[in-house]
Formats: structure tokens, C-alpha cells, sequence
């Protein structure tokens, strides 16, 4: 296994495949698992990369999370891409990952190819953010499909890594923190906004959010899927990993 130091602490990295370099960013209360049944989709046309932020999956436990997760898994990102020395590599984020992709680009146009941002609630949170994530953890807690999951990406602390999850998602969100560390106006770099119709884990107007934020970013596309759920590069795999392949060739 291969890990790179930040910040004195051990962070887990993957790499396989050859050619156009691409890094995954797993999104919360996941790990870099959760792209390994999507691997082969990809592979045989990337350098694919893959990274456990801390204190998930087989990265160095944490005794708390920042209240600026993502942006703190953004700065994990760049030190990673740095590490590698791979020149430009293109970001694929997805939940929680979406906002970290964007952020890295923000932060460090020189190490981004292109941006992929998955499934993510743009601009803002929704007002009731907190106690919906409250609810949707309590309950995922108790469903057994869902606890196999957060074992499976995470291990037996499962648990304990998911509470400290939501604690700092609750402190990000009660904060009023911003989700971008810089304004969308100064991207860089291209940037796709992908995501499902029927993703009911994401805000209800996703569509019109990401239109807004397209007229925002100087060099933008969006594609929806009519079906699917959360995230929509897991429900709509075989269809997603084309328009991904496609983007990122053109």
C-alpha cells in the first residue's frame, strides 16, 4: 500500500493504469472503495489515481475533522498532486468530492487539467441543511444495506468515522463557512457539472443551480441524467464513465 505524509499524518493513495493522468475524490462518509467496481471503466484509458482522505478509509485516523472539510481534503488533494509530480491532472469529484475538485482547481490552476464535479449542491447549502444530515445519518445508521457500506468503505470504526463526519458538516453548516475559498469567476480550468434528475440527495432545483454556476465559470458544461440516484457516476456508470472519457479527450 502507498501513502504519502500530511501534516504528520499517513494518507492513502492508489494508482493504476497508464496514460492521461485522472484522480478520483470519494465523497463523505466514503472512501476511494467506493470507485473500485467503476475502475474498470477507466483504467485501461487513465493513469488512474485514487486517494482515502484522513481519517477515512485505510488514511490515519483523525480525533476530529475541520470544520472546512473539503477545504482542508482540497489542500490533501494538492499535496498528493504534488507529491506525484504528474504535471496537469484532470479532477473527478463526486458528493462532498465535487466541492474538493473545484477548490483544488481554484487554489492551484497549474496542477488541473480538467474539473469533473459530480452530484454536489453548488453555490450554497440549504437552510435546513443540518437537520436533514442529522435525520439522513440517524437513519442510515439503522439500515443495514447502508451500515454495510460505511463498513466496507471504511472498516470497523465505521461509526465513529461517520459521527465526526456529520459534526463537522453541521459545524461547516451552522458557521455559514464558504463552499469556495475563491470566486467561481477566476476558475482556470474547464469544468463539466454533472448530475441525476432524480438524485433526491441533492437540492431540488440541482439544474438550475448548476446553470447559474456555468454562467459563472468561464469555461463550463453541464449534463443531467433523467434517471438515477446519488451520485450519478455510480448510477449511471456505463454512461457516466463515456461522457467523462469523452470530456476529458476532447
Amino acid at each position: 500500500m502507498s501513502y504519502f505524509v500530511y501534516e504528520s499524518k499517513k494518507v492513502f493513495y492508489k494508482v493504476t493504469g497508464s496514460g492521461t493522468p485522472v484522480i478520483f475524490l470519494h465523497g463523505d462518509t466514503a472512501s476511494s472503495k467506493m470507485f473500485e467496481m467503476l475502475l474498470p471503466l477507466y483504467s485501461e484509458h487513465f493513469k488512474v489515481i485514487l486517494i482515502d482522505f484522513l481519517g477515512n478509509g485505510k488514511s490515519e485516523r483523525v480525533e476530529k475533522f475541520p470544520n472546512d472539510l473539503w477545504y482542508s481534503q482540497a489542500k490533501q488533494t494538492i499535496s498528493l498532486l504534488e507529491y506525484l509530480d504528474l504535471g496537469k491532472v484532470n479532477l473527478v469529484g463526486t458528493s462532498g468530492g465535487a466541492w474538493v475538485a473545484v477548490n483544488v482547481a481554484l487554489e492551484r490552476p497549474d496542477l488541473v487539467g480538467k474539473v469533473i464535479a459530480d452530484s454536489f449542491d453548488g453555490r450554497t447549502l440549504a437552510d435546513d441543511f443540518s437537520i436533514n444530515l442529522q435525520r439522513e445519518r440517524a437513519f442510515a445508521k439503522s439500515n443495514e444495506f447502508s451500515r454495510q457500506f460505511y463498513e466496507w468503505c471504511q472498516g470497523k470504526d465505521w461509526e465513529t468515522v461517520v459521527d465526526l463526519n456529520t459534526q463537522a458538516l453541521i459545524e461547516f453548516a451552522d458557521s455559514k463557512l464558504p463552499l469556495f475559498q475563491k470566486p467561481l469567476e477566476t476558475l482556470e480550468v474547464p469544468v463539466l457539472l454533472m448530475g441525476s434528475l432524480e438524485d433526491d440527495m441533492c437540492r431540488k432545483d440541482l439544474l438550475e443551480e448548476y446553470r447559474e454556476m456555468s454562467e459563472r465559470i468561464p469555461e463550463s458544461k453541464i449534463y443531467f441524467f433523467e434517471k438515477g440516484g446519488h451520485p450519478a457516476i455510480g448510477t449511471n456508470a456505463e454512461n457516466a464513465a463515456k461522457i467523462i472519457i469523452d470530456y476529458i479527450n476532447e
